[in-house]
């Protein structure tokens, strides 16, 4: 077994998502073995199952840790003292940016979310649909105020943004013309442009 180096100081936890998380993303879910995470990781079997009850556990965490920090950003700009143009828009861009920041997470989960039980995919959804729903919230208090159109219904507003966040993926490249930053401010752009009175 590859033992872990005396620099490699991160708790077990991280390491082992770390190697689930590029083993994934190289060859699979459903192509990776538990021992070769364990051997990526340099810790043992009991040590992976002593924190996560199975691999299947890793996936759900591989994606649920994104949505986590994502949800923690969201209900900040959310709960900020600003118009809700500005919170929307920041929210808006603040996605793209930690999607693409986590791509590996993001492409892994929605490659392979179908291995995932019924309950685990349950729970993810519970937790997604959460932070589209306070997103949502933003959209229909700019629409409450007149501030936004109310043309499109909110909902449809939102599966628009995500749709294209969920997709970024399939496309973008950290070597292309494009920086993240960039890329957040147009869809943020395009999403308030369609939302204009």
């Amino acid at each position: 077994m590859a033992k872990a180096t005396d620099g490699d100081t991160a708790p077990v936890p991280q390491r082992l998502l770390a190697a689930a998380t590029r083993l994934f993303a190289e060859q699979g879910y459903d192509r990776t073995s538990v021992q070769e995470i364990v051997e990526a990781a340099g810790v043992t079997k009991g040590a992976l199952y002593h924190y996560f009850g199975s691999k299947e556990d890793l996936l759900q965490e591989v994606y649920a840790r994104v949505l986590r920090l994502q949800q923690e950003r969201l209900d900040a700009f959310a709960d900020a003292d600003a118009p809700v143009e500005q919170r929307l828009r920041d929210a808006a861009a603040d996605v793209v940016v930690t999607t693409i920041e986590n791509l590996d997470d993001a492409s892994i989960f929605f490659r392979s979310m179908h291995h995932l039980s019924p309950e685990k995919n349950k729970q993810v959804r519970v937790e997604r649909r959460r932070y589209h729903e306070r997103f949502r919230a933003l959209v229909e208090e700019g629409q409450r105020s007149g501030v936004f159109s109310t043309a499109t219904p909110a909902d449809l507003i939102v599966d628009y943004h995500f749709g294209s966040v969920h997709h970024l993926s399939t496309w973008y490249r950290p070597d292309g013309p494009l920086s993240q930053q960039q890329v957040a401010d147009h869809l943020a752009d395009l999403l308030l442009r369609a939302l204009r009175p």
